[in-house]
This record gives structure tokens, sequence and C-alpha cells, in this order.
């Protein structure tokens, strides 16, 4: 996993119970209207409405939320026109940063998203400036006993899904295909039961930047927080790389 994800993992552990539900629902009620406004209604025949769904029942999200939240997607309810925006820059130490948002308003969103960098000793970006650094791929993320690598092999070659790697860790298997192979990955694992914790279309990055000071690791993890804190990013993704040794002094801070 990349250090933005092993980091994410650790701060969930130590901050669970503080967990805001109500700004998790916001994010993913957008996610479900966008899903459904670009692929239609019939989460059968929409692979990213059926991720985003499941993601919603897997933290408890109201059915009736989920409902509204697909009606809006498909004009069958009034809402605010949703824009996807995306923003690139660097944070301490020259890490790579992409916010993918989701917004009902661009200039409040622009604005925020600004104050974030400027505040935390960053630097906002052109279009493009940063985004050649990553790949989108169709990512996995199985926790748990069903995190096997051989099972997980087994499952995917016999389904014919298109997978580049699976990497297993404490956190879980962590498998990645092209952004082709989601929906075929995604019913591969659907058909054996298989419990997924995360799906999404994620920015990887081709190469990390490994960062050792402590100082300009705390940098780096309060931008990113602040950014994952915001209510229109619903994705931020960074190149960063650091040791778990590391993670952990900073988490326990």
């Amino acid at each position: 996993m990349s250090g933005h994800n092993k980091w994410s993992s650790i701060k969930h552990k130590k901050g669970a119970a503080d967990a805001k539900r109500g700004k998790m629902f916001s994010r993913l009620g957008k996610e479900i209207t966008m899903a459904a406004r670009d692929g239609g209604g019939d989460i059968d025949m929409n692979p990213r409405l059926r991720s985003a769904v499941t993601a919603a029942k897997a933290v408890n999200m109201p059915a009736d939320n989920i409902e509204r939240a697909v009606k809006k997607g498909t004009g069958e309810l009034e809402g605010g026109v949703i824009e996807e925006l995306s923003y690139e820059g660097y944070a301490a130490g020259g890490v790579a940063i992409i916010v993918n948002c989701l917004s009902d308003n661009r200039n409040r969103t622009a604005a925020e998203i600004r104050n974030i960098f400027t505040k935390n000793n960053s630097s906002l970006a052109g279009n493009g400036a940063v985004a050649w650094m990553f790949h989108r791929k169709a990512r996995f993320l199985v926790t748990g006993e069903a995190a096997d690598e051989e099972r997980l092999l087994e499952v995917l070659m016999d389904a014919d899904a298109d997978v580049e790697d699976i990497d297993v860790s404490d956190e879980g298997a962590e498998i990645l295909g092209p952004p082709e192979a989601f929906a075929d990955i995604l019913s591969a694992l659907e058909a054996e039961e298989i419990p997924v914790s995360e799906s999404s279309l994620a920015m990887v990055p081709e190469n990390t930047l490994e960062v050792t000071e402590a100082a300009t690791a705390r940098q780096v993890l309060r931008m990113i927080e602040a950014l994952e804190d915001n209510d229109d990013a619903q994705e931020v993704y960074s190149n960063f790389e650091m040791s778990e040794t590391l993670m952990e002094q900073l988490a326990a801070e």
C-alpha cells in the first residue's frame, strides 16, 4: 500500500470513535448521485453506483438517504447541480497532491482548497502539473480473513479479470487493475461473497517520494487531513512514502 493509504488506516484505528458520520454520509451521497447521473440508477448495470452503495451500506448509511441520492442523480428528485472538480499541487518536501471534489459551488470550493494549501506551506499548481505522476487504477481493499493473496488470485484468474497487482500487508489485500477492469473485478469478488472494504477508481503514483524527517512528515499529514476534512473533497491522493515506525510515532502524538 502507498504511504497515504497506510496512514489513513493507522489514523482510522486511532480515531475510529471520532468518526464524523454526517460528513461521511454527505460524501457518499454525492458519489452515489454522480454515479447515478453518469451511469443510470440500475445498480446491476452501473458498477460505480454499486460500489458507492456498497460503501454506504458498510457504514450503515440509512436506506432512505441512499435512495434519495440515487433519485437526485437520475432526476427523479430535484437537487443542486454538482460538479466534479480537481486540484493539483505540492505539499511540504515536494510531495505531490491531487484533490478531487464534488461541489455545488465552484467558487467556494476553489477558495477553500486554496486556503488549505496556503495555510499548510503548500502550493497549488496548474492542471496536469502533478497528474502525470499518477495513473488511474481500479482499486479494491479486502480485509480480515478474506485478505488471502492465493485465494484472491485464484478467484480473479478464474473470472478472467484483468489484475495487475495484489499487495498484502497488515492492513489487508490491495488489488489493482486497469480502470476498465473495475466491473469485472468487483463482480468476481461479489460472486464469491468476498467483502470489499474499499473500492474506487483511484489515482496511484507511478513513483513514490520518501519522507524521512518528522517535521516534514507532520506538515504533509496535517495538509492531507485538512483536505480530507473539507466537505467538498471526495478523494485526496499523494505520492509520499514513509516508514511505518515514523507513521506510528506521529499517530501517537
